[in-house]
């Protein structure tokens, strides 16, 4: 009989871990190789490309594949964090870069390109993304070094039309940084949008389970990923194996987590649209959205599960309902199979210009009538 030669879907390969199936036993499961250092042979040469494992592993090395497949990149390179990842990345900064960043975006991301800014001699401007014209109006040609968006934006989702940003970046002689934690790649591909870097907190989606902390930089050109290396294993940020073999394990239910999140963030958008306690729903999947047209052009699987609820009232009012939820837990991240709620304001740090009414919301894959019940009973008890 022919063999199947059409290519697998990126939803297949993530479920099989790219079908590495244990040469010897024959295990579905990957393996997990804990050693922190590795014989050499009698050669005193290496057995294969492992040395310390502070450069990596077998088993990183199994979870960086599987990501760089997922993210169609030349090369993934995980870290124990996301602000692992983020700190390497500017390692790369020289003093007198100029960098453009977002006004609204992850704060711990924020609050390191301050410091960055203060301490290193590197010049950040600060900009609206959200405002198509500010991108242009901020590039210095021959002087921006790198332009950092991040999309749907944390915690307003603001949405980035990403090619336009890579091209006006490309044009100025800069390159493209795009924090895809909020869209990871079942639902957008932003290497082959023109990004030069994806970055994931993949402590969040691609884990999934909220029981591991971990980041990844995906690059679209190898010899910028072959230049970061060296940067990870001096810093020692390298992601540590038992959590590289629990990405894995998360990996492999992306997709079917994915898709359910995004589900329950749209049923959640759409009965809190119009409720007498909400003044405004945040949420790209609505219609109503500023950004809904660019997200259903660059989203191609679903909006995501993240959206953001502008309560009537004052800030306590907000801290009532996410101390009110009995469903939804109240606590800090995303991209967990459980539900959470925070008071975004209460988390930020000094830069924060998030309004006090503001609740963030991370769906998981609960039952939805459940997640909509339990904020209804929330905004009742706190009004």
């Amino acid at each position: 009989m022919p063999r199947r030669n059409a290519p697998l879907s990126p939803a297949t390969r993530a479920a099989q871990a790219l079908r590495m199936i244990d040469p010897v036993t024959g295990a579905v499961v990957p393996g997990i190789q804990p050693a922190s250092t590795f014989a050499r042979d009698a050669d005193y040469a290496p057995r294969q490309s492992y040395i310390y494992a502070r450069d990596g592993g077998p088993t990183v090395e199994h979870a960086e594949k599987v990501l760089a497949d997922l993210d169609g990149a030349a090369e993934s390179l995980l870290f124990a964090s996301g602000m692992a990842a983020i700190s390497a990345f500017t390692e790369t900064f020289a003093r007198g870069d100029h960098v453009i960043a977002p006004k609204v975006m992850y704060h711990g991301g924020q609050t390191w390109l301050h410091r960055i800014a203060e301490r290193r001699g590197v010049e950040v401007t600060w900009i609206d993304q959200g405002d198509p014209a500010a991108l242009g109006a901020a590039l210095r040609p021959g002087r921006t070094t790198w332009v950092w968006v991040e999309t749907p934006a944390n915690p307003n989702w603001d949405v980035v039309d990403i090619a336009a940003s890579a091209e006006a970046a490309h044009a100025a002689g800069a390159r493209l940084f795009v924090d895809c934690t909020a869209a990871p790649p079942p639902c957008l591909q932003a290497l082959a949008l023109g990004a030069d870097i994806a970055f994931h907190s993949a402590t969040k989606y691609m884990g999934g389970h909220s029981d591991l902390t971990a980041g990844v930089l995906s690059f679209a050109d190898a010899k910028a990923g072959a230049e970061m290396r060296p940067i990870r294993s001096l810093l020692g940020s390298t992601i540590a194996a038992f959590d590289a073999w629990l990405l894995i394990r998360g990996l492999r239910t992306l997709y079917l987590r994915w898709d359910r999140a995004c589900a329950n963030a749209l049923a959640i958008a759409q009965a809190m649209q119009g409720h007498p306690k909400i003044a405004e729903v945040l949420y790209p999947g609505l219609p109503s959205h500023p950004g809904h047209a660019i997200a259903k052009a660059q989203m191609t699987g679903g909006f995501g599960g993240m959206l953001s609820l502008m309560v009537t009232g004052d800030g306590s009012i907000a801290r009532d309902v996410a101390r009110f939820c009995e469903v939804f837990v109240p606590a800090t991240s995303l991209g967990g199979v459980e539900s959470l709620i925070e008071h975004r304001k209460v988390v930020e740090g000094p830069h924060s210009i998030v309004p006090n009414q503001l609740l963030r919301l991370s769906c998981g894959i609960e039952a939805p009538e459940d997640l909509v019940a339990d904020l209804e009973q929330a905004l009742e008890r706190a009004a």
